[in-house]
């Protein structure tokens, strides 16, 4: 005999079983950064043109692009280019990205943090600055890696999947098939 759903009942999706986690569990917020599944950022010069960095964040399938005076991780951050970069400072303003150096276009000295950061303070300055990728740096500014506002989201669907991937559908929901499509 099937079971008759309350769709106001939230008891039905809460966990029966002994060590797993029903409701927000704060902990996860003190967590460093380096939990997070991460990816490392292309890393170009000063010198490097919009193009390259297009393409590198093509190739890479990156967000941004983390800026160094020299191009390696061995120099500390100078500067972020990211994809809004490329909507509001170059499409928008009619410029050429082919010999434009991202000096002219990169966000300067961004906001950045630790290697000791927890996702909590991630999450603070990715709300409080609107930002969608914040590069972290060692103790000498030098780019370790990005955290991206699509990791945190990965970081908490993994610790709740009952939660989150367990839901019904919504009533008239349509599945978009592609990532430009969200």
């Amino acid at each position: 005999m099937a079971r008759d759903i309350d769709p106001v009942d939230e008891t039905y999706f809460e966990s029966t079983e002994p060590g797993t986690r029903g409701s927000f569990d704060a902990s996860l917020l003190n967590e460093p950064v380096s939990v997070l599944h991460t990816r490392t950022a292309p890393v170009l010069s000063m010198t490097a043109t919009v193009t390259d960095a297009m393409r590198a964040m093509q190739r890479d399938r990156a967000g941004c692009v983390v800026v160094t005076e020299d191009g390696t991780t061995a120099a500390p951050v100078v500067g972020i280019f990211t994809e809004r970069d490329v909507l509001f400072r170059i499409v928008d303003r009619g410029r050429n990205p082919v010999q434009l150096p991202l000096a002219d276009v990169m966000t300067p000295n961004p906001e950045t943090l630790s290697v000791r950061s927890t996702v909590a303070y991630a999450l603070n300055k990715m709300s409080v600055g609107g930002f969608r990728h914040i590069p972290v740096v060692d103790d000498q500014r030098r780019p370790a890696f990005v955290v991206s506002v699509r990791d945190v989201v990965e970081f908490l669907v993994e610790s709740f999947p009952r939660e989150v991937l367990n839901l019904p559908p919504e009533e008239g929901a349509t599945v978009s098939r592609t990532r430009e499509g969200a």
